[in-house]
């Protein structure tokens, strides 16, 4: 066997061995979720409020709350993500500014959550007012998954070949009209690629919604924007970590994150669907 042979072996079994590994342990937990999660499951613990801080009872609210803070994150983050990216791509000068603009999105996509979190804080619950609120961690989650979304939605629109804007322009087209009928259509599919990934990190981020939104615990259902809200990983965190009674609380637990597991995947799994249907039907 020849030296360089020998090394793209090496390298390929090492490359497999740690995906492999990867994929263990991530089976390995989402098992143990599952195995003792699912006897806590029923519908009592998902249709009532909590009991003793939640080491009894079910988790309704928790449930709700996430509902709610995931819909107001994707309804404000979606909109400015989106033009954003159309603006970036369609309608800005390309220069060094514009590349600076997008050099300062990708490293907000990587700044850590809690960092959003205080950002959150500071403007939306203490400058503006909004108190701890369901509307004030929104936006918080908002603006920490708004990079991914840019980021996502720009390359579905770079993605599509230009003689689609040439053909279109030609025909006497604006340009509004050639990135409404011919651009937006085939960009869809990476852009729904952007919200899964949102409603990934929206759904299960704890530091943000700890300092703007989440309540340790509550007996009754949100009634405006302005009303703090349990929400599933705050919720387990609590059941976790900070509940007096720890060991009374593990059972829940695991109900709740197999309920959030379950929610992520359900949501992404729709997501994905949609992607595919539009992929289908817009295929050039």
């Amino acid at each position: 066997m020849k030296a360089g042979q020998f090394s793209d072996n090496l390298v390929f079994w090492a490359m497999r061995i740690v995906t492999y590994t990867i994929v263990l342990i991530v089976g390995y937990i989402i098992f143990d979720i599952v195995w003792k999660g699912a006897p806590v499951i029923s519908w009592a613990f998902l249709s009532t409020f909590p009991k003793d801080s939640g080491a009894a009872g079910g988790i309704l609210p928790a449930i709700i709350g996430t509902a709610c803070l995931v819909t107001g994150t994707l309804a404000v983050a979606l909109p400015l993500g989106i033009t954003s990216a159309i603006y970036l791509s369609e309608y800005a000068k390309q220069g060094r500014f514009t590349a600076w603009i997008r050099s300062a999105i990708v490293t907000l996509a990587g700044v850590p959550s809690i960092v959003f979190g205080l950002f959150g804080l500071g403007l939306f619950v203490n400058f503006c007012g909004m108190g701890t609120s369901i509307l004030a961690g929104s936006l918080t989650l908002a603006c920490m998954v708004l990079p991914t979304i840019i980021v996502s939605s720009e390359e579905a629109l770079r993605a599509v070949p230009a003689s689609l804007r040439q053909g279109s322009l030609a025909l006497g087209a604006t340009k509004w009209e050639t990135i409404r009928k011919n651009v937006l259509p085939y960009s869809i599919p990476g852009m729904l690629t952007g919200a899964i990934l949102g409603i990934g990190r929206a759904a299960g981020e704890t530091a943000p919604i700890l300092l703007t939104v989440a309540a340790f615990s509550l007996t009754k259902l949100p009634r405006s924007v302005f009303d703090q809200v349990l929400a599933l990983p705050y919720h387990l965190y609590v059941l976790a970590t900070q509940h007096p009674a720890a060991d009374k609380a593990l059972p829940m637990a695991y109900g709740t994150a197999l309920v959030l597991l379950i929610l992520v995947l359900g949501v992404n799994l729709a997501a994905v669907l949609l992607r595919a249907r539009f992929r289908k039907r817009l295929r050039w």
